[in-house]
């Protein structure tokens, strides 16, 4: 069983990848979007080349993003962490009382 503390850095690292890769798509469809439109307006053109590195590069950020979030998924343990405070059985109970 893994320690607490590398429990919680997992969860942490998972939420973060979330957010960045919710980030990276976001910027990809903005990228393709700019792709598209240059290169219908001005196709060939340093503008359009350059907007096509940017959209390569958050794809590539958003693949690697993905990726890392998987492997961290299937790392983890397969069930939720449980927050709340143990139950006290009838016998515990009984035994403080």
């Amino acid at each position: 069983m893994a320690p607490k503390t590398d429990r919680i850095k997992s969860l942490r690292a998972v939420r973060q990848l979330r957010r960045i890769r919710t980030f990276y798509a976001a910027g990809t469809l903005v990228w393709a979007a700019s792709t598209a439109w240059t290169a219908w307006q001005t196709p060939g053109n340093r503008q359009m080349w350059v907007s096509a590195l940017l959209l390569a590069i958050f794809a590539g950020l958003l693949f690697t993003a993905t990726l890392w979030l998987q492997r961290l998924q299937t790392d983890g343990p397969a069930e939720p962490a449980h927050h709340a405070a143990p139950r006290r059985t009838a016998r515990s109970h009984h035994a403080h009382a």
